[in-house]
C-alpha cells in the first residue's frame, strides 16, 4: 500500500463506503482516471465475492423456506392417524430439518466472513481508486500550469505584436501624409499605383 493510501485510510477510517463495483458513478470515474492493474485485480476479486455472497443469501432463503415446508408437513401429519408411512414421513422430515439446520448454521457463519472480506476489498479498491484519481489530477494540474504559462507568454507576445502593428501603421500614415503634403495629391496618386505596399490602405479608405 502506498504512502498516499495509508494517509487516505487513516483519514477515512469509520466512513461508510458503498460497494464501488455496484456504483455506476465509480465506473464513470475511469473515463477520466486510469484503471490500473491493481484496480482491475481488486475489482475482479470483489465481484467474485459479491457473487458468492449472493449465492449464500439465496441458499439461506432456500433452506429456511424448505425447513418451514418440512415443519408444516409434520404439523399436518399430527392430524393424521399414525401409520408406518406417516411415521416414516415424519422421521424423514425431521432428518431433512436437521440437515437444513446444519446447512443454515454453516451458511450463517460464512455470510459475515464473506461480508467482512467484501468490506476489506472495497476499502482497498477505494484507496487504489483515490490513488489513481489524485495521480491523474496531479498530472492534469502540472499540464494546466504549463499551458497557463504558455498562454501568459503568448499574451505578452501578442501584446508586443499588436503594439508593433500599431507602430508600423502609424509610421506608414505619417510617411504618406508627409509625401502628400510635399508632393501634392496629383503626384502621390500617380505614384500610388506603383509604390503603394500590397495591402496598404489610406485611412480614408
Amino acid at each position: 500500500m502506498s504512502d498516499k493510501q495509508e494517509r487516505y485510510k487513516s483519514a477515512l477510517a469509520g466512513k461508510k463506503i458503498p460497494v464501488l463495483t455496484l456504483d455506476n458513478k465509480w465506473h464513470k470515474l475511469f473515463t477520466q482516471a486510469e484503471s490500473t492493474k491493481e484496480i482491475a485485480n481488486l475489482t475482479e476479486q470483489l465481484n467474485s465475492l459479491l457473487k458468492k455472497q449472493g449465492k449464500i443469501n439465496n441458499d439461506i432463503k432456500d433452506r429456511r423456506k424448505l425447513k418451514k415446508k418440512l415443519m408444516d408437513e409434520i404439523v399436518a401429519l399430527m392430524e393424521v392417524q399414525d401409520s408406518k408411512a406417516v411415521t416414516k414421513k415424519k422421521e424423514e422430515n425431521r432428518r431433512l430439518i436437521e440437515k437444513c439446520n446444519d446447512e443454515l448454521e454453516d451458511l450463517e457463519e460464512e455470510e459475515p466472513e464473506v461480508s467482512a472480506k467484501i468490506g476489506e476489498l472495497n476499502d482497498k479498491l477505494m484507496l487504489a481508486t483515490m490513488d489513481s484519481c489524485y495521480d491523474r489530477m496531479k498530472d492534469n494540474t502540472a499540464e494546466f500550469e504549463e499551458l497557463k504559462e504558455w498562454v501568459n507568454q503568448m499574451r505578452v507576445e501578442l501584446k508586443k505584436k499588436l503594439l508593433r502593428m500599431q507602430e508600423l501603421d502609424q509610421a506608414n500614415q505619417e510617411l504618406y501624409s508627409y509625401m502628400h503634403d510635399i508632393f501634392g495629391a496629383d503626384v502621390i496618386e500617380i505614384f500610388d499605383m506603383k509604390y503603394r505596399p500590397q495591402g496598404y490602405k489610406k485611412r480614408s479608405e
